[in-house]
C-alpha cells in the first residue's frame, strides 16, 4: 500500500531536554542533519560537525536562526587528530558528553571483480574506522566524566542484505553492527548504552538529483509504502535511542525500514 500523502511531522517532546549531543555528518538535507534538527526541537544542545567546513557553516547558520545550543566544527573521521578536537570542544563547551550519533558514511557502486583497494579502503575507513575512532573518543570521554551517557550509530539494512555493487558499503556496515554490540558489552560497566538503527532507503532532494529514475523505482518498489523514507523519520528512531524512552536497550541495532525483499 503507498502512503500517497506522506507522513506527518512529530513535534518535540523535550525528550532530550538538558542533554549534549555530537553528531557527525550533519552539514544538511541528510540523516545527520535531521537529527541535529530533531535533538533541539527535543531541547538537546548540540554539536555539529562534518566534512565540508561551507556546507556546516552554512546549516549550522540555519540552525542558530531557530533554536539556542547549536555550534559546529569541521571534522573528518579518518583523522584522529580531528576527532579527539571535535570531542575537545564538545566538552568545553558543555562540559560534559551526554550522547553521540555517529552519523558519517560513505557509499559508492562497483562489482567487486572491478572495485580497486582504494574504492574499498576509502568506504571502509570514513563508514567503519571512522564510527570506531568516534566511538572510541565519545567513550573515554564519559567514562572520565563519572559515566552514563549514549551512543547511536548509523547501520544499515545493507549490513543483512546482500545487493550487487555493495560489497565495500555491506561489509562496513555489518562491521558498524558488530562494533556496536562489542561496545555496548564493554560500555555498560560504566552506564554507556550503544545502539544503531539501520535505514533501508532515506532520500533526500540533493540525494534523489543524483539517483536515476530507474534505480529509484526499482528501490521503492520494495518498501511496503511504496516511498523512501523522508530523513527525519529515521531521526526519530535515534531520538528514542538516545532518550529515556529505550533506558533498557544496548547492543541493539534497529532497524528503520519498510522493506520487503
Amino acid at each position: 500500500m503507498t502512503d500517497v500523502e506522506g507522513p506527518a511531522y512529530v513535534p518535540g517532546h523535550g525528550l532530550l531536554k538538558g542533554r549534549t549531543a555530537v553528531i557527525t555528518a550533519a552539514a544538511g538535507a541528510g540523516i545527520g542533519g535531521a537529527t541535529a534538527r530533531r535533538f533541539l526541537e527535543e531541547g538537546a544542545r548540540v554539536l555539529i560537525s562534518d566534512a565540508h567546513a561551507r556546507r556546516l557553516k552554512e546549516y549550522e547558520g540555519e540552525l542558530a536562526a531557530e533554536f539556542e545550543g547549536v555550534a559546529a566544527l569541521a571534522c573528518d573521521v579518518t583523522d584522529e587528530a580531528q576527532v579527539q578536537a571535535l570531542f575537545d570542544a564538545a566538552q568545553r563547551l558543555h562540559g560534559r558528553l551526554d550522547i553521540v550519533v555517529n552519523n558519517a558514511g560513505l557509499g559508492g557502486t562497483s562489482n567487486l571483480v572491478d572495485m580497486t583497494d582504494e574504492q574499498w579502503s576509502r568506504v571502509l575507513d570514513v563508514t567503519l574506522n571512522g564510527t570506531f575512532r568516534c566511538t572510541r573518543t565519545a567513550l573515554r570521554a564519559m567514562r572520565e566524566s563519572g559515566g552514563g551517557g549514549v551512543i547511536v550509530n548509523n547501520a544499515s539494512v545493507v549490513g543483512w542484505r546482500a545487493q550487487a555493487g555493495q560489497a565495500h558499503y555491506a561489509a562496513a556496515k555489518a562491521g558498524v553492527m558488530a562494533l556496536t554490540r562489542c561496545a555496548a558489552m564493554e560500555a555498560a560497566e560504566y552506564g554507556v548504552r550503544v545502539n544503531a538503527v539501520s535505514p533501508s532507503l532515506a532520500m533526500h532532494p540533493h540525494l534523489v538529483k543524483v539517483t536515476s529514475p530507474e534505480l529509484l523505482e526499482e528501490l521503492t518498489e520494495r518498501e511496503a509504502f511504496g516511498r523512501y523514507a523522508e530523513p527525519w523519520e529515521v531521526a526519530n528512531v535515534i531520538v528514542f535511542l538516545a532518550s529515556g524512552y529505550s533506558s533498557y536497550m544496548t547492543g541493539e541495532v534497529v532497524s528503520v525500514s519498510s522493506q520487503h525483499a
